[in-house]
């Protein structure tokens, strides 16, 4: 069951703009509505949604979560079998394999390369068949005083 967006859109579109799939369809200003045929389930609408306009496959209500904190793929290259199941399960073709070998091996490995435009749906995570990728939110930097 794909995502649901309910009466309590505004229209501000930020789930359209964001949707890697193009399922959300709907005018500024007036309530938006996911394509069930094209919803891929990723989540990443409910994060977006400033309103908890968005409901997930459970029909729980999705909250909205600062893009910078979206979870992240850590890929274990101890455990990593460079299948590149992951990159082919990536919507949004942020995670690629490197062009050059691992240290000490001959095959590749997977790793972020646009950090920005992944959407922290965690497909890479369920599709690897090693098990090698967690998803972790992002460290936060501490400022230091100068």
């Amino acid at each position: 069951m794909p995502y649901r967006i309910t009466e309590n859109c505004n229209g501000c579109g930020a789930c359209k703009r964001t949707c890697p799939a193009g399922a959300i369809s709907g005018e500024r200003k007036t309530v938006h509505a996911v394509d069930d045929d094209a919803c891929i389930e990723c989540g990443a609408c409910g994060r977006v949604c400033p309103r908890g306009s968005v409901l997930d496959r459970n029909h729980d209500v999705c909250v909205m979560v600062k893009r910078s904190e979206w979870p992240r793929p850590d890929v274990s290259l101890k455990s990593c079998t460079a299948c590149g199941i992951c990159v082919e399960a990536c919507p949004v073709g942020c995670l690629v394999m490197a062009e050059t070998p691992r240290k000490g091996g001959v095959d590749a490995w997977p790793y972020l390369k646009d950090e920005k435009a992944c959407i922290g749906c965690g497909f890479c995570g369920e599709e690897c068949p090693a098990e090698a990728i967690v998803m972790r939110k992002p460290e936060k930097e501490e400022k230091t005083a100068a």
